[in-house]
């Protein structure tokens, strides 16, 4: 089992138990869940986990300003978008506010295991380990 605590973020209810189930699934600890971007800032302060997968249209805070947000309180936070189709522009938006990847809706746990598992391996801290955090994302 991973010991990675992830916090699911996402207005739809549906999609979040669909997340946080796939994930499950993949061993991986549902630190939390939120359905919006205030609630997710209160959340990540609170849980601390290790990684957040994010939604990018949310009420109220959009993803890329919770992100922005998150990034505030952790720059070294780990953060996947999750984002339909036709939302190209937003998701380099994101990336340039600080997440580490992101995953076409619909989810597919293959392709949400695959992204998870990068970027645990590509920006983690692990003590020991030589990897630290990746900066650059060109």
């Amino acid at each position: 089992m991973k010991s990675c605590r992830i916090l699911v973020v996402d207005d739809s209810l549906i999609t979040v138990r669909k997340i946080s189930q796939a994930l499950q699934d993949l061993g991986y600890e549902i630190a939390g869940t939120s359905l919006s971007g205030e609630d997710a800032l209160l959340k990540f302060r609170e849980l601390s986990p290790d990684l957040v997968t994010m939604d990018i249209t949310l009420p109220g805070m959009n993803g890329i300003e919770t992100v922005k947000g998150i990034m505030e309180i952790d720059p070294a936070a780990l953060i996947i978008m999750i984002t339909s189709h036709g939302q190209e522009q937003m998701v380099i938006d994101s990336i340039d506010a600080g997440a580490r990847g992101y995953v076409m809706k619909p989810v597919k746990p293959e392709i949400l295991k695959e992204t998870v598992e990068k970027v645990l391996a590509n920006y983690s801290v692990n003590p020991g380990s030589d990897t630290g955090l990746g900066g650059d994302r060109d």
